[in-house]
């Protein structure tokens, strides 16, 4: 499909949807048990468990541009971006299984290395996919409302993976008499869905465009410099980076918290399922209706309704501390609703910024670009689990092994509450301040291609 074409085909949409099975699976999953896996099953003290989400997510910032620069150059020499897609489909699988297959009596020490070495290993795979995943929107279509039509569905998606595997990993961990066997079954099913969720995403990369100029990079300082040379220049880009940081650093953090709010918070290690339930099903239902206000108003403007709702419902949440009961469910909806939007203005912006700077500096960038925003996306949504372990070491929180019963000292529930609490409401509404300064509107996309399309339907 032409990517000056008004409308996107359905196919289209769906196929590119379907790579949020993946980015939701991989981002929801270890982002909810891996931490609680470390310091509950294999006994790994907290503040280590967070060292080693620590050393797989600075793996990552640091690989991503890499990578990104690599996936421009494979476009400019091949015209498609989808054989860095294919081969982090076909690795996943088996590197999220070994993840979570280390075995508690190998003691805290050597099942921590374990995980690290995986972890890493599987962040690695899935970095291949998802920098030229972030890329291909700019490339698939340049109509701002068709954009947002595209990263809609895809958040759409993107709920109902999160659902799913916030919701059934949990489930199948428990389907097994013993905790160890029970997160290799999960595992080994979540790895294989995301598996599949890349790979049907692969298939919509281009094959056909006209390969652009992009200078050969030989050294890894090239490599970093380009995405250094993207934010410099462009202030459309900070602006949105930071912002998504900042949200995803929030997000990372209740989403790691959701676990230890369930069992220390709520007495129920279940509840984290209904928590899910009742975070995504208005995403589910709502997502589009963030889509159509966007069209009405502008992506900015509905980002900023959306980021200010969640900042209200995470801070409702301050209750738990006095009292934890069912109530906690309506403001987890409210938040819910509102992450549809966090998740699909910025997505649905990033085209613009990248067509942007395509527009000023020339094209051969976007995977540049993809690759820092998955970096930062990364660094996000990662920290955000290592700084709730700081707040459970802070506290006192006592780690555990699957056959040990422990209490909570008062303290360290109440670092629970507010790790899910005050924090992520705080850095909500300090991701507004610089969303201020984001300058692109529908005009300045739509307004260029007025001038570009007459040229393109001459020819």
């Amino acid at each position: 499909m032409d990517a000056l074409s008004r409308t996107l085909e359905r196919r289209t949409v769906a196929a590119y949807a379907a790579g949020s099975l993946a980015t939701g699976g991989f981002a929801t999953l270890p982002g909810l048990v891996l931490v609680y896996f470390l310091t509950d099953t294999l006994g790994v003290a907290a503040l280590a468990a967070g060292a080693i989400v620590t050393v797989v997510k600075v793996w990552d910032v640091l690989i991503d541009p890499i990578i990104g620069a690599r996936s421009d150059q494979s476009l400019a020499r091949t015209g498609s971006r989808r054989r860095y897609m294919v081969w982090g489909a076909i690795s996943l699988p088996i590197l999220f299984a070994v993840t979570f297959a280390a075995p508690a009596s190998l003691g805290p020490l050597a099942s921590g290395a374990w995980v690290l070495v995986a972890f890493l290993l599987t962040a690695t795979a899935f970095s291949l996919f998802q920098v030229a995943y972030v890329a291909l929107p700019a490339e698939l279509v340049k109509r701002y409302d068709e954009r947002t039509r595209l990263l809609t569905w895809r958040v759409v998606v993107l709920a109902v993976a999160i659902l799913l595997f916030g919701a059934g990993g949990p489930a199948l961990r428990a389907l097994p008499d013993d905790q160890g066997s029970g997160y290799l079954l999960m595992g080994a099913v979540a790895g294989v869905l995301i598996g599949v969720g890349m790979f049907v995403a692969s298939r919509v990369a281009p094959t056909d465009i006209p390969r652009a100029s992009v200078r050969a990079t030989a050294s890894l300082a090239q490599n970093y410099s380009g995405g250094i040379d993207a934010l410099r220049r462009s202030r459309a880009f900070r602006s949105l980076l930071a912002t998504f940081m900042l949200q995803g650093l929030a997000t990372g953090l209740m989403l790691a918290g959701a676990q230890f709010v369930a069992t220390w918070v709520l007495r129920s290690e279940l509840a984290v399922t209904l928590l899910f339930v009742a975070l995504i099903a208005p995403a589910v239902l709502l997502a589009p209706a963030w889509g159509r206000l966007a069209r009405r108003i502008g992506k900015e403007r509905a980002f900023v309704l959306a980021s200010t709702g969640f900042t209200v419902a995470a801070l409702l949440l301050l209750g738990l501390l006095w009292e934890p009961g069912p109530w906690v469910y309506a403001p987890i909806a409210l938040a819910g609703a509102a992450y549809a939007g966090m998740q699909a203005l910025p997505l649905a912006m990033l085209p613009d910024v990248i067509s942007d700077d395509a527009r000023r500096h020339g094209s051969g960038h976007a995977g540049v670009i993809g690759g820092l925003w998955t970096a930062g996306e990364t660094a996000g949504m990662g920290f955000g689990a290592i700084l709730l372990t700081v707040v459970l070491a802070a506290t006192g929180y006592a780690e555990s092994t699957a056959d040990m019963v422990v209490d909570q000292p008062a303290t360290a529930i109440t670092g629970i509450v507010v790790a899910f609490s005050i924090v992520p409401a705080a850095l909500v509404a300090l991701s507004l301040l610089t969303l201020r300064s984001y300058p692109l509107r529908r005009a300045d996309i739509d307004g260029e291609l007025e001038t570009v399309e007459p040229h393109e339907s001459a020819r």
